[in-house]
């Protein structure tokens, strides 16, 4: 996170409802339910933030995540686009019907029902208003990258503007040295308002 602070921005994170070691009720708030993954607290936790740090400039909030934190950014984004302006989100498992059984059924639970629906970021991609970068290892063994795609598809079909980075032989990643260059810039162009400079004149 240094980086991004590195270029200006506040950077948080924030430990939400739905982790582990607390009580069975705060855990399950998310159980059938993945799409809350912690936003509005986070959403909270930002604007009381505010209050005491009145430089936050809590009309320009960006979300990155990676995995899990790939499908949530992006989620943040569909779900919560009053708050959240831009996210990046890489190798995300954004439909729980199609990612790994054993970690999605923990969850969502079973049989699947509209719950997988309601919280899938491929059936709510219509949704999406804010500027959006998804990133895909080509390689990537923890996340099947059709999960990625799926999105995109989805995307496409609902007439929406997006970007799309595919590292090619990269696993389960957040995007590696391009990917990561690649997030400073959307970050810069899209919250901050300026363009980035031209990787060509960046000394190495």
């Amino acid at each position: 996170m240094t980086s991004l602070a590195e270029l200006g921005f506040i950077v948080v994170q924030v430990d939400g409802m739905t982790t582990s070691f607390r009580s069975k009720e705060f855990e399950e708030v998310c159980y059938k339910n993945l799409k809350d993954a912690g936003l509005p607290d986070h959403i909270a936790w930002i604007k009381a933030a505010a209050k005491k740090y009145p430089y936050m400039d809590i009309d320009r909030v960006g979300i990155f995540g990676c995995s899990a934190g790939g499908q949530e950014s992006t989620g943040a984004v569909l779900f919560h686009p009053e708050f959240y302006k831009a996210a990046y989100s890489a190798c995300g498992c954004h439909d729980n019907r199609m990612d790994k059984i054993w970690w999605n059924e923990l969850w969502m639970g079973y049989p699947v029902d509209e719950s997988y629906s309601a919280c899938s970021n491929v059936d709510n991609a219509h949704l999406l208003t804010r500027p959006l970068m998804l990133v895909v290892g080509e390689m990537d063994d923890n996340v099947d990258p059709a999960s990625t795609m799926q999105v995109v598809n989805a995307l496409i079909k609902a007439g929406k503007d997006f970007e799309l980075v595919v590292i090619p032989g990269a696993r389960h990643t957040m995007g590696d040295d391009f990917g990561e260059h690649k997030r400073y810039d959307f970050f810069v162009k899209h919250l901050m308002g300026v363009n980035p400079p031209s990787w060509d004149k960046i000394k190495k």
